[in-house]
């Protein structure tokens, strides 16, 4: 019989699966409210983004539903209850991270080579994401746009499609279902300001400075996706934790091979700065 490869879940995945098992159990009755992101992270031994993802997982499974501004309440199991995909699919917080670090490397090189003509295109493309209404469509485009647009200046089609088709998984289940809860008009706006301090650093081949407002626009981004589901829309993004939530003390653990892992994947609180 071959010896087949064994391949480590992703440690999301084996959170997603353990609040499975608690929820067949009866431990987390239907239609009551989950602990707090921050108890379970304490409870697991692992990071917020990690509970993040697995709760994201779960909703898109039909496990549970997510109201923003109120908490995380468990579902009946569907009839035709399916596991979670066994297509390995990245979380959207090691999108974000592995962005940042590709993404500022990238800005990096760009700031010391691009030109005039480069700023133009940058300028153009920032122009057409002024005009459109967030969110729509358009507006995912017009981003992956400029973040291309910007990898192309280096001329290298290897780098190009890398930072393609890592902007690309941000449209996988997981990623959307998390954007649709968090982004609005004000994170669009947030955000395209943030490009526009990338655009000024490239304009002054400020290399280092470029590579570090293009880390900072995405640590930010994963900062608006990390804002507490037990938390108002309108709530500032200063305040990243909310109250903790009475809640039944249960026993949960969690193979902690990839917990190294999500160290990376932590965001720094930091306040948004003013272009």
């Amino acid at each position: 019989m071959p010896i087949e490869a064994i391949e480590p879940r992703r440690l999301y995945r084996q959170v997603a699966e353990q609040l499975r098992s608690l929820m067949d159990s009866g431990e987390f009755a239907v239609g009551s409210r989950l602990p707090a992101e921050r108890d379970l992270a304490n409870q697991l031994g692992v990071s917020r983004p990690t509970v993040r993802e697995a709760l994201i997982a779960l909703e898109v499974d039909g496990r549970v539903r997510i109201r923003v501004g109120s908490g995380i309440y468990v579902l009946p199991r569907p009839v035709e209850a399916q596991p979670l995909s066994a297509t390995p699919i990245a979380g959207p917080f090691e999108i974000i991270a592995a962005r940042a670090l590709f993404e500022g490397a990238i800005a990096h090189q760009v700031g010391s080579i691009a030109t005039v003509t480069d700023i133009d295109n940058l300028d153009m493309i920032l122009d057409g994401m002024r005009r459109i209404r967030h969110p729509d469509p358009q507006s995912v485009a017009a981003d992956r746009a400029f973040h291309v647009a910007l990898a192309d200046i280096l001329g290298n089609d290897a780098v190009t499609k890398v930072v393609g088709d890592l902007f690309d998984q941000r449209i996988n289940p997981y990623f959307a279902r998390l954007a649709r809860h968090f982004e609005d008009a004000g994170s669009w706006t947030a955000a395209l300001d943030e490009h526009q301090i990338i655009r000024n650093c490239l304009a002054k081949n400020d290399a280092e400075g470029a590579r570090a407002s293009m880390q900072s626009h995405l640590q930010k981004s994963q900062i608006r996706f990390s804002r507490t589901f037990g938390e108002a829309p309108a709530a500032a993004l200063k305040r990243t934790e909310a109250r903790p939530v009475t809640k039944p003390r249960v026993r949960v653990t969690v193979t902690r091979l990839e917990h190294k892992k999500t160290v990376a994947n932590q965001a720094p609180s930091t306040r948004r700065k003013q272009p």
